[in-house]
């Protein structure tokens, strides 16, 4: 499954060249507003349903063009960071750095009271699913929904969740690969060790088995990635964002429960699947706004009609 998610990843990155000049003019206009504020001094986002139609959905090539566009930038975020930015992954080092003295403590309990309760381990097992092949399964389920029943905006928010939960991976398995931290369950390590991209060439168990690093966990990024999505674009109703959350940091506590990943795996991934979420949401308004443009200054358009027997040219104009 790593493996298919990686080359699919890589694959998408090349997609957006194949395509026409309209599609580079596209990631030329993204990069040029990718730092654009409003004059609150954030970005506002148009989550009202009427927002989401025919001139903001995506399109087969746009959804690749935002998609590299939002991976190019948050593996070249560092080089934009400024004072607060950094401020603030300061403050959240440290947090993390406090927690891991709690890594260990925390991986006994979790370990010691799965064994003890079946339903637990049935219901960590269950749970831990949605931040892999049943999270596909629900989006689809969304996505087909909103088809099925023309809502533009649930389409839309579900391709812009399956982007981040593209891009979510690419990320976490850079990290992954740069850190090659042992898992709680790896036989080798009796604590929790960073190995480097070494760990990736000879980290096997007792069994033979590849175990890839753990940090940070792959399940909680993608989890909360998609969950981020999910929240910021119908943030207007409070119960979404509850149950978006809620399944995301259900899906973080199972891969404890697992044994799989230390708590500071899954607090690290819950920071970048928000962040990515976040990314991924800006990136799509940043395209709406360039659409919605693009059409107003646009107002007239030309259109063929095929009338008995023959193509007849017409001037359409689009009212605002």
């Amino acid at each position: 499954m790593k493996k298919k998610v990686k080359l699919f990843v890589t694959a998408l990155l090349f997609i957006p060249a194949l395509g026409f000049s309209q599609v580079d003019s596209l990631s030329r206009k993204l990069d040029s507003l990718h730092k654009v504020k409003d004059s609150t001094g954030v970005q506002l986002n148009d989550i009202n349903p009427a927002a989401y139609n025919e001139n903001t959905n995506l399109t087969f090539n746009s959804y690749f063009v935002l998609l590299a566009s939002d991976i190019k930038q948050e593996f070249t975020k560092p080089l934009h960071m400024r004072g607060r930015d950094w401020i603030n992954f300061g403050k959240f080092s440290a947090v993390l750095f406090a927690t891991s003295f709690a890594d260990k403590p925390v991986q006994k309990f979790a370990v010691r009271i799965t064994k003890q309760s079946s339903a637990l381990r049935s219901a960590s097992h269950y749970i831990t699913n949605f931040g892999a092949s049943y999270e596909t399964y629900t989006l689809a389920g969304i996505a087909a929904y909103g088809l099925i029943f023309k809502k533009s905006k649930m389409v839309t928010t579900t391709l812009l969740a399956t982007q981040a939960y593209l891009a979510g991976s690419a990320m976490e398995n850079t990290v992954k690969f740069l850190t090659g931290r042992t898992r709680p369950d790896y036989y080798k390590a009796a604590n929790s060790k960073f190995l480097g991209p070494g760990f990736y060439t000879h980290a096997k168990d007792s069994n033979g088995v590849r175990r890839y690093a753990s940090f940070p966990s792959g399940h909680t990024t993608v989890a909360f990635a998609a969950a981020t999505v999910f929240a910021s674009e119908y943030k207007d109703k409070p119960l979404i964002p509850i149950i978006a959350y809620t399944a995301a940091t259900l899906v973080g506590m199972s891969r404890i429960t697992e044994n799989r990943h230390w708590t500071t795996d899954v607090i690290a991934g819950a920071a970048l699947g928000f962040l990515q979420g976040k990314n991924v949401v800006n990136n799509y308004h940043r395209y709406a706004k360039i659409k919605v443009s693009e059409h107003i200054k646009n107002p007239i358009s030309l259109n063929l009609q095929y009338i008995n027997n023959q193509f007849v040219p017409e001037l359409v104009y689009h009212f605002n």
